[in-house]
């Protein structure tokens, strides 16, 4: 038996030796085949020629020939039993072959490190910090087209909950074309938003500055409550010397020339509009949420006018969005606090017996540059950071009041309101107008979200086929729900005992 450390000497010898007796195999399983073939005629003894191709799994390290009908040396590990195999085993050690005669021993080898080792989590969005405000911030509006008509491009709404409807598939070419699909679907209500003001802008080599701000006559007190930290304590006196310009000759004059000034100098129009937080009744906040949302379309004279139009007046979700559009989606996640590496990056737990810890990362990087990087994976706040996602297809609108509030379909004809049964947990009934968006949306329930219309012109077959619900979930949503309707359950139970 050869030595182990005389392995490379013995494998070098024999390929000089053998190389043009032994025969080739072109096609082998992955842990090799077992050849036999004699080198000699005038030899006595037979060889056994081994073509492993073990991946790097298993190296032979020991080869015995001996004499027709001699008697072979005994294995060393003698508690396996001598077996007549074809190929070699995977999680063997070793193992005696009696038809030739050979004693191979077989010992897992060291692996080495993948040749492609994709990092750990995205550095993409460093730094993983709490995001600085509470509402999602629309850093870029939809390119404008002064040949449409004036329009708003973003709105505010809150998160309510999820179900699941199913539709129809409308693909002609594909397997699933008029083929049932069920799909998850998020429910943001979205009560109307009131205009309050207008904002001018002018384009300079920094970008964006501000030209001057117009705002309403009257303000509602969820609006003004946003302007101080304690309302309760405050003076409540915002915007009451500015509502007064509307009562005189001369204020009248100072605004009309503010917005004749927008439409000479300025190149964006954006609107200031708030929240009716007041109608939602599963929220106990009091502040109205006020952003800016830019106008698209006309001149910049049309656009002036068409803001202070709608000065104190409702803008509806359908004003801004229609179904079948597709959306973007800003807001902030659900906050997870301080979290590990393991949770916060995804890297690979240690081995159990790791000393101080296995969810660690083992080495966070070299002696010199004596500094941690920014790319090792540390712990530290997880969630609630500023997000955007792209591409939500509206699924269906809903509005207070309208059938189309109601989550009946051409195919279910079902008297039933869009909130499940008990109501969606953690936020309560959806009475408002609402949308019905695939997928999921970030944040926790009753958390704001901004959704904005679509950078980008949408051209792709997802994107521009038409959706036809044929139902809508409305069992509950706090286990698993069998009925839709309380009418089918006490028709299902019958009347209970009192």
């Amino acid at each position: 038996v050869f030595r182990r450390r005389r392995l490379s000497a013995f494998l070098r010898a024999w390929d000089d030796a053998v190389a043009a007796e032994l025969p080739t195999s072109s096609a082998s399983p992955r842990f090799g085949i077992l050849h036999f073939r004699p080198l000699q005629p005038r030899s006595s003894t037979s060889f056994l020629s081994i073509m492993a191709k073990s991946n790097l799994h298993y190296r032979v390290i020991s080869l015995v020939a001996a004499r027709e009908g001699a008697r072979m040396p005994a294995c060393r590990r003698r508690h396996l039993r001598p077996l007549r195999l074809v190929s070699l085993p995977s999680r063997s050690s070793s193992f005696f072959l009696h038809s030739s005669r050979v004693c191979l021993d077989a010992v897992e080898w060291m692996s080495h490190r993948k040749f492609e080792h994709p990092r750990h989590g995205s550095l993409g969005f460093l730094p993983r910090k709490r995001a600085s405000r509470h509402r999602g911030k629309v850093k870029a509006f939809p390119k404008d087209d002064s040949s449409k008509p004036p329009k708003l491009t973003a709105f505010l709404g809150y998160k309510a909950g999820m179900t699941h409807i199913v539709r129809e598939v409308d693909k002609p070419g594909s397997k699933l074309h008029k083929k049932e699909t069920c799909e998850a679907v998020t429910i943001v209500e979205t009560p109307p938003m009131v205009v309050v003001g207008v904002v001018g802008y002018i384009k300079t080599p920094r970008g964006l500055r501000t030209l001057n701000t117009v705002w309403a006559q009257h303000l509602n007190e969820e609006l003004r409550r946003r302007f101080y930290k304690n309302w309760y304590r405050a003076k409540k006196k915002a915007f009451t010397k500015y509502a007064k310009k509307y009562e005189s000759a001369d204020g009248k004059k100072e605004i009309e020339a503010q917005l004749e000034k927008m439409k000479k100098y300025a190149s964006v129009i954006r609107v200031l509009a708030h929240t009716q937080i007041r109608k939602m009744k599963g929220l106990k906040q009091k502040k109205a949420h006020l952003m800016e949302i830019q106008v698209n379309g006309g001149t910049v004279a049309e656009k002036v006018d068409y803001a202070y139009g709608f000065f104190e007046k409702q803008v509806p979700i359908d004003a801004i969005f229609q179904k079948d559009e597709m959306i973007d989606i800003i807001g902030v996640t659900k906050g997870k606090g301080y979290e590990g590496v393991v949770t916060r990056w995804g890297v690979t737990r240690l081995p159990r017996k790791t000393h101080r810890g296995l969810r660690k990362v083992a080495c966070i990087g070299a002696w010199h540059p004596a500094r941690v990087s920014f790319t090792v994976a540390r712990a530290g706040q997880n969630g609630y950071h500023h997000r955007t996602e792209m591409n939500k297809k509206v699924y269906k609108i809903g509005k207070a009041g309208d059938e189309s509030h109601a989550a009946a379909t051409e195919f279910d004809r079902t008297e039933k309101d869009i909130t499940p049964m008990g109501g969606f947990p953690h936020y309560g009934v959806v009475k408002d107008d609402y949308l019905l968006i695939k997928g999921c949306c970030v944040g926790p329930k009753k958390r704001v979200v901004t959704l904005r219309q679509s950078l980008l012109k949408q051209t792709s077959r997802v994107a521009l086929e038409e959706i036809k619900l044929k139902f809508i979930d409305t069992s509950s949503k706090f286990g698993h729900g069998r009925f839709q309707t309380t009418q089918e359950k006490q028709k299902f139970y019958g009347r209970l005992k009192a």
